[in-house]
């Protein structure tokens, strides 16, 4: 019988990733968190997740956080922001972490739907 192979991250990959090199924008959503507003580019992504290189020191597992993705201005209407999670915090070389982050719900203020209107990602 074989073995089962458990792993060490909770959420589990439901689509394929694909090489993206979109900006996109985070901050944190909860107020405990000190402010910032990071603004990277992925580097792959899928319908559940999102994973950049930054220099920003600020992530933790379990971070809740708000992602524009893909982010082309603060006042672009076709901005669609997301809630999400950091499920992973990598140290790469030259001072980078790699974060990979779970997108659980959606935020849309697009002129089609209820201000603030939120939808399962």
């Amino acid at each position: 019988m074989p073995e089962e192979r458990k792993t060490e991250y909770p959420f589990q990959r439901k689509s394929r990733r694909v090489r993206m090199v979109k900006p996109l924008r985070v901050r944190p959503s909860e107020p405990r968190d000190d402010h910032f507003e990071d603004m990277p580019a992925s580097i792959n992504a899928s319908r559940e997740g999102i994973y950049f290189a930054t220099r920003k020191t600020g992530y933790y597992k379990g971070m809740r956080v708000f992602v524009t993705f893909p982010y082309t201005s603060q006042h672009d209407p076709m901005n669609c922001e997301y809630i999400a999670q950091v499920v992973r915090v990598e140290e790469l070389p030259n001072g980078k972490f790699g974060i990979a982050l779970h997108l659980s719900l959606e935020t849309n203020y697009s002129a089609n739907s209820p201000t603030g209107s939120l939808s399962r990602a």
